[in-house]
């Protein structure tokens, strides 16, 4: 059972900057896709980015697209997101979330295709 720890959230400034990493329990992270997604209240939880096992692939929303870069380390089990340039509308609580499988640009944008998640990380983006 893969578990995901998100972490790093909080406020910041819309002029700012914010990493969220998200850790994962097993030395297997490295067989996993990797995805980042939100919510925030009355909304439905959408897709942020998503990252391949070895890392050479990503995919964003194009709300985020230049703006949001996720990687990962898999000597840590970790995977990361880095928020530069925030806006308001960014705020919402961030999930992490992992499977196994094979990757497609639509595939890794839905919620029901992840097995597993973290617990969430809020995230307050002030302007």
């Amino acid at each position: 059972q893969l578990q995901l720890v998100e972490s790093g959230g909080g406020l910041v400034q819309a002029v700012g900057s914010l990493r969220l990493p998200c850790a994962a329990s097993q030395r297997t992270f490295s067989n996993y896709v990797m995805g980042w997604f939100r919510q925030s209240p009355g909304k439905a939880r959408e897709f942020v980015a998503a990252i391949t096992p070895s890392g050479d692939s990503t995919y964003y929303a194009d709300s985020v697209k230049g703006r949001f870069t996720v990687s990962r380390d898999n000597h840590k089990n970790t995977v990361y997101l880095q928020m530069n340039s925030p806006k308001p509308e960014d705020t919402a609580v961030y999930y992490c979330a992992a499977r196994l499988g094979f990757p497609t640009p639509t595939i890794v944008k839905s919620t029901t295709w992840y097995n597993y998640w973290g617990q969430g990380t809020q995230v307050t983006v002030s302007s």
